[in-house]
């Protein structure tokens, strides 16, 4: 290989090394922002100042405050330095990996009341900013659209055990899983009394009674 070859190699790898420490820094940035501030009171031009970039790098790098959130959100959800596409996520993998369906529902349910007490108030918050913020409704919207698929990607793996009671469909299990891991549902618990740990007992209760035929 030319010696010019190389040098052009090495000057592309160290570039791209250095932009994504650029934006892993702005994402801890965010994330200690958003935690600490809130999703309103936090501003682009804060996460740029705590990460020591400027706001147009912000924006190149990551996005503007909605797509921030939504990176942290995705961070929160992994329990990772950076965002991870669902498949890649720890907690998914181990469920993919369980043996039956009783052990993947109990996976899935501890997941959600370890994490979710962390992600629902982003949620919440971009919500509440998309009444205003088109940007901020629309990132939600394709938020609850990734979350529903990611549903029916759990109820078919479900399914796929043969051990769930006869005659249940997809689109029935989907549905419920759907409905009881919602922002809403989690947040109207928690108003209640209910504990992260409550939360995912009754998560388990209620998906095992109905889905398998033995409970």
């Amino acid at each position: 290989m030319p010696d010019s070859v190389k040098t052009r190699t090495y000057n592309t790898g160290r570039r791209r090394a250095a932009a994504e420490r650029t934006r892993t820094g702005i994402l801890h940035a965010a994330r200690e922002l958003f935690s600490a501030q809130g999703y309103d009171g936090t501003s682009v031009a804060q996460v740029a100042a705590r990460s020591g970039v400027s706001v147009d790098t912000v924006y190149a790098s990551v996005g503007r405050k909605p797509q921030l959130l939504l990176a942290v959100h995705d961070m929160e959800l992994a329990d990772s330095a950076v965002p991870v596409p669902a498949e890649q996520r720890d907690y998914v993998r181990r469920i993919g990996e369980a043996a039956g369906a009783r052990e993947k529902i109990e996976g899935y349910a501890s997941a959600l009341a370890e994490r979710l007490p962390r992600t629902v108030p982003l949620a919440l918050a971009l919500r509440a900013a998309g009444t205003k913020d088109p940007d901020c409704r629309a990132v939600y919207r394709a938020l609850s659209q990734r979350r529903a698929a990611n549903m029916r990607r759990f109820a078919e793996e479900l399914l796929a055990t043969g051990e769930l009671r006869p005659g249940v469909a997809v689109d029935q299990i989907a549905t419920l899983v759907w409905s009881m891991n919602s922002p809403d549902y989690f947040q109207l618990l928690a108003e209640h009394g209910y504990t992260p740990t409550e939360y995912g007992h009754l998560l388990t209760q209620v998906w095992t009674h109905t889905l398998l035929p033995d409970s």
